[in-house]
């Protein structure tokens, strides 16, 4: 049975969030709010959550996975980043963008396509979401929480907890936060290409 945690989305309370966060670290996989919708989260080293994700997403290791950032501080760690790919990324984060990258050896191998060493990095402008990742103090492993036969990302953390009560550790409640996937932005293959439009706002890209 999950956990339920009412986080405040404006002020998120610190108690909850180091809670939120210890679930994280013992290997728990979450549903939490980003700036585009709820997510499905765990600690980005956890072979057992990620196939819990998978499972609950019904998806197969060739589904590419997120990291989700608190900062740029990060990004230099984890991909393999161009002057012009940085001040573009820098520009335009944070917010609902994911953007593929050439991974570095930092990232796990079962995070990404089994064919590229590519990853997904996003930096999260969800206050709860911010918070939770400063406390663990690294990124997390993510994908939006999109159920099998649904078009759509979940809203709602009370349906969310009714349908998944059993294969969640913690069901963040943060409040409305958008049913729309993050836009994708490809850096692979120096070039810039639009993979997806969706909550971000891709025209700073279009060059």
């Amino acid at each position: 049975m999950s956990q339920f945690f009412a986080i405040h989305p404006e002020n998120p309370q610190p108690r909850l969030i180091k809670q939120a966060a210890a679930i994280v670290r013992d290997g728990g996989v979450i549903a939490y709010p980003t700036d585009s919708a709820y997510a499905l989260g765990c600690h980005m080293e956890d072979k057992k959550a990620l196939d819990t994700i998978r499972r609950i997403r019904r998806i197969d290791e060739s589904h590419p996975m997120t990291l989700v950032c608190r900062d740029l501080s990060e990004l230099s760690t984890f991909a393999k980043v161009d002057n012009v790919a940085f001040r573009l990324i820098k520009n335009n984060t944070p917010g609902p963008i994911t953007f593929l990258l050439d991974a570095t050896r930092e990232v796990p191998r079962r995070m990404m396509h089994p064919k590229r060493r590519t990853i997904g990095l996003r930096v999260l402008g969800n206050r709860i979401a911010a918070a939770l990742l400063e406390e663990l103090g690294e990124p997390m492993m993510s994908t939006t929480l999109i159920l099998p036969g649904e078009d759509e990302p979940q809203s709602d953390p009370y349906e969310i907890r009714d349908i998944l009560q059993h294969e969640l550790a913690l069901v963040i409640d943060g409040g409305f936060c958008g049913f729309e996937e993050s836009s994708i932005v490809s850096f692979l293959d120096d070039t810039v290409t639009i993979v997806r439009e969706g909550a971000g706002d891709v025209e700073p890209f279009r060059i």
